[in-house]
């Protein structure tokens, strides 16, 4: 827990001024970060019945909560933490605040991640839907389960007119795979899937018996379903609410159209390969991994989640255009295989723009980039950190420096350093 909060020496706010270490988080069996704020509706409703499934479950079992606190000033914080009979991270935190809510990819509220108190290794990120479906804590600790748990054993196959259910590891067994989460009622999605099935068929006409797609349908009803499964080539997931919930919660899944790809083993290769294969028709990229240096449209959806090192070159000559990618591609190299090592998400990512394009557009307007250095073709960099309440941070290279992969190490170490200026967009 240490490691999570930044520090053993951090001190959380109890009850009548009580003072716990951080550190003593480590003794229980399940740690719950509570982020809310008391301007927030959802946030005060949930609130009541958290307090609640909390004085149940922890009375006789190894169970804490911490609330992080999004409120305006110290007095909201200090009127709302009084309803709750758990734990606080002091609100003058805000430093650690900010890098726990980046941690986990916290992008709304209320939010509660359930972590192992020994291990720190999360649990659950929807703690919320864990709280709501079992406030007696009967399922205690909510071990997650497994992804071969959740899909069952099962899938389904349509063979003309008929849909017939067969054996998963017989269907799916040993090929690359992809998720599709979709539904009928989803306008983005009935417009994506069209294209997603001649991806498809390509990748088929092109011998790739390797692989199967797998719709997991977020429909309101069966019935729904199979109107939806009618229009698809692949397999799918026999209709099941429940299971769908699991599997969103379980890749994290905050909306639709999503497409994940896995390998052979079950690891995930990318959760974002919407983009990648809207880009790629004919699929020769397929899985769709995550490149180093990656497009700004394709890394577009992930700008929300990650800090990301941005060269846009828009007018630039082709190879100013290859310099830039040279010049990212290194670090980011190395950002990719650490993330690997550690099993989680890497720290920044690193894209270019070098077309025009809305993404493109929107950054300069954002970020309100100097025009004329776009339109004489020079190549511009920037990191925006929309996860840190949109921050972002402009190079500065007034003497003429050459933007080459020195720059960009000294630009991002920099940023890790926090010696650069910080602007807010707008």
């Amino acid at each position: 827990m240490d490691k999570i909060f930044g520090s053993s020496d951090l001190k959380l706010q109890g009850k009548d001024g009580a003072v716990t270490p951080v550190s003593a988080l480590a003794e229980k069996q399940v740690v719950g970060l509570y982020f809310s704020a008391h301007w927030c509706p959802p946030c005060r409703g949930f609130t009541p019945k958290l307090a609640e499934a909390y004085k149940t479950i922890s009375a006789d079992k190894s169970f804490e909560i911490v609330f992080i606190s999004s409120d305006r000033d110290e007095a909201a914080f200090a009127s709302y933490h009084a309803e709750m009979p758990f734990l606080a991270l002091p609100f003058a935190e805000r430093d650690v605040k900010k890098a726990l809510s980046k941690r986990f990819k916290v992008s709304g509220i209320p939010s509660l991640i359930l972590l192992d108190g020994a291990t720190g290794a999360v649990l659950s990120k929807d703690g919320r839907r864990i709280i709501d479906s079992d406030p007696a804590g009967e399922n205690f600790p909510w071990k997650p389960k497994t992804l071969e748990d959740i899909m069952g054993d099962t899938v389904l196959r349509r063979e003309g007119d008929d849909v017939k259910s067969v054996k998963r590891q017989e269907a799916l067994g040993g090929k690359t795979l992809a998720l599709y989460f979709s539904a009928h009622w989803c306008p983005p999605c009935k417009r994506f899937t069209p294209e997603l099935a001649k991806t498809y068929a390509a990748l088929k006409a092109a011998g790739r018996d390797d692989v199967e797609f797998v719709f997991v349908s977020g429909d309101r009803d069966e019935e729904a379903f199979k109107k939806y499964f009618a229009t698809m080539p692949w397999l799918a997931l026999p209709f099941d609410e429940e299971r769908y919930e699991e599997l969103s919660s379980h890749f994290e899944v905050d909306g639709i159209p999503t497409l994940i790809t896995l390998s052979p083993e079950g690891k995930v290769i990318t959760t974002k390969a919407r983009a990648a294969a809207g880009a790629d028709p004919a699929g020769k990229d397929f899985p769709w991994a995550p490149k180093p240096v990656a497009s700004l449209e394709t890394a577009a959806e992930e700008l929300n989640e990650t800090p990301t090192v941005i060269v846009l070159c828009e007018e630039a000559s082709a190879e100013d255009k290859k310099a830039a990618a040279e010049a990212l591609a290194g670090p980011a190299k190395e950002a990719l295989e650490a993330a690997a090592a550690a099993d989680m998400d890497p720290v920044l990512m690193f894209a270019t723009g070098e077309e025009k394009s809305s993404v493109a557009e929107q950054v300069r307007k954002l970020c309100k980039l100097d025009e004329n250095a776009a339109a004489a073709g020079k190549a511009q960099m920037l990191l925006l950190d929309i996860p840190d309440e949109g921050g972002f941070y402009v190079w500065d290279n007034a003497d003429g420096a050459a933007l080459n992969e020195e720059a960009v190490r000294a630009f991002a170490a920099a940023y890790s350093a926090k010696t650069l200026k910080r602007q807010q967009l707008g």
